[in-house]
């Protein structure tokens, strides 16, 4: 490949810590300088394209500001998902008072991290992952980016490949993508690096002491360690008529699919539950000018994952958008000749429905489990801060109940993002490197354009101190407990929710009281605690 030398800037106009976009033959490139270095990569992240100049630089880490993806300024190197690939980095040199960047002909967008091969002369074992969601994934391509040589084995009970779950109720539901789009590596990526994987394989049985699996047809699999991440499988409402045609849950393209295709010709559908899965997709049926009804049991939405002011905020959104709400009740039964024509709820008002979508959350998959301590309440599995549940046995994503590092409570939390660095922890414990798992959890919601992101976890607060105009979905809500700040919810506030990840991962985050005195700029908050440990 042919490089040339391009004068990008003066190295003056940048200073320490600082990250600029610049724009060099049709390409955009980020400089950064961490102390008298200079450094430069592609300037989007390669998860969804996020200008990473609007991100925050934090040392040698800049994080991307929509999913908070991190990568090593120095190399390009991958630290923290969703992203899969790393950024693709070009040598900066100074020439009296200009940064000269040696570039390629063609820039790519993306680079793939280093990876090995199977050496069966070198390893001759044979590591199982169980599920291919996010977690699963994540943990085979890290085995092999960590050097593992011996078998890497990705079973799965879908038909499809390794896919993006969170755009199901998002873009694909409002028929703005297709199918391929989702797939997160192609079957050549797998080839290539050597990561089986098999579809339509349902186990019955995992015998964590003789160290096999059983699989429907009988059939046993010995492994000499194994990941279970099989995620959760969504609870179905238990009412009469529920079995008619045309009412879903969503969490498989060919969910997402069945409910696109009714979508074409529904007039009105009704969304059962409002938490994520459930808003999200009220707001994508609405988009295609359907006549939505949102029907739960609590007060408002989102109430006891963001409190009832936030909650409130989200229901006039969806309500200037059309979305009706019936709160407060149930739906008793679903009436209809083969498929769902009405809704009838426990207040006696019956709802034209020519689909329904029923969102009440998931159940872990985890029946299968022998000799494996599972939470009595919901069958998760209970792991170490290893992730680790037996002898050569770990456990990631919606089914690992784990001691979380900021309260060092059991604690289970259904993120995909959380459950890619389940994977990415988990694997490179399964080669023997014992690391604890202490990553800041982080999602986010995108409904009628308005983008949540929320970093931290809190299942209870004494209080929340909410900052900025809930009216224009313009907040930081800052969840409280015992002078703790463990969660933090924002809309319009990108870069400050990524500084304050930062902080919390670095175990520096203000109390209650400080944040309760004055409006904290988060992102000089975060520069100032680096400089005074440096």
């Amino acid at each position: 490949m042919n490089y040339k030398d391009i004068r990008v800037a003066n190295a003056k106009d940048l200073k320490k810590g600082e990250m600029r976009q610049v724009s060099v033959e049709d390409n955009e490139i980020l400089l950064a300088r961490v102390e008298d270095g200079f450094f430069a990569t592609v300037a989007h992240c390669t998860h969804y394209g996020a200008p990473l100049v609007k991100g925050i630089l934090n040392g040698e880490r800049v994080i991307c500001p929509w999913h908070n993806a991190c990568f090593g300024v120095k190399n390009g190197k991958l630290e923290e998902p969703p992203a899969l690939d790393a950024l693709p980095h070009f040598p900066v040199r100074v020439e009296g008072e200009d940064l000269v960047v040696k570039l390629p002909e063609k820039i790519s967008s993306q680079r793939i991290p280093e990876m090995g091969r199977y050496n069966p002369q070198a390893d001759n074992r044979t590591f199982v992952i169980l599920g291919a969601g996010a977690a699963g994934s994540a943990a085979a391509e890290t085995l092999r980016q960590a050097g593992f040589e011996g078998r890497v084995v990705m079973l799965t009970k879908e038909d499809i490949l390794p896919y993006d779950r969170t755009a199901l109720s998002k873009k694909y539901l409002q028929n703005d993508s297709v199918k391929d789009s989702l797939i997160l590596r192609s079957l050549e990526f797998y080839n290539q690096w050597d990561i089986e994987v098999y579809s339509h394989k349902s186990v019955t049985k995992v015998e964590p002491v003789k160290k096999t699996i059983t699989f429907e047809d009988d059939t046993i699999f010995e492994y000499d360690a194994l990941l279970v991440a099989t995620g959760g499988k969504p609870r179905n409402l238990k009412v009469p008529g529920a079995d008619l045609d045309n009412i879903f849950t969503l969490r498989k393209p060919e969910d997402a699919d069945k409910i696109v295709a009714v979508a074409e010709n529904a007039k009105t559908a009704v969304v059962v539950g409002s938490s994520f899965i459930g808003m999200e997709a009220a707001s994508s049926l609405a988009q295609r000018d359907i006549k939505v009804t949102v029907v739960a049991p609590g007060t408002v939405p989102f109430e006891k994952i963001l409190g009832g002011d936030i909650g409130a905020t989200f229901r006039k959104l969806h309500e200037s958008n059309g979305v009706s709400f019936r709160m407060g009740t149930k739906v008793k039964q679903f009436e209809g000749k083969g498929k769902v024509e009405t809704a009838v709820l426990e207040n006696g008002e019956s709802l034209n429905a020519d689909l329904v979508i029923v969102g009440i959350g998931v159940e872990p998959v985890t029946d299968f489990l022998q000799e494996i301590e599972l939470n009595e309440k919901d069958g998760s599995v209970i792991v170490d801060e290893y992730l680790q549940a037996a002898d050569n046995l770990y456990v990631a994503g919606d089914i690992a109940r784990f001691p979380y590092a900021a309260t060092g409570e059991l604690t289970r939390i259904e993120h995909w993002r959380l459950a890619q660095q389940h994977g990415r922890v988990a694997a490179r414990n399964m080669i023997g490197e014992k690391i604890k798992f202490a990553s800041v959890p982080f999602f986010w919601s995108g409904q009628f354009g308005v983008k949540l992101r929320y970093a931290g976890h809190a299942e209870e607060w004494d209080d929340i101190i909410i900052q900025g105009n809930l009216d224009e979905q313009e907040f930081l809500a800052f969840y409280v407990k015992d002078n703790q700040v463990l969660a933090v919810a924002g809309s319009q506030h990108d870069k400050d929710i990524a500084a304050i990840t930062e902080l919390m991962r670095l175990q520096q985050m203000p109390s209650e009281d400080e944040v309760r005195k004055s409006k904290i700029n988060w992102v000089e908050k975060l520069t100032s605690e680096q400089l005074a440990i440096g």
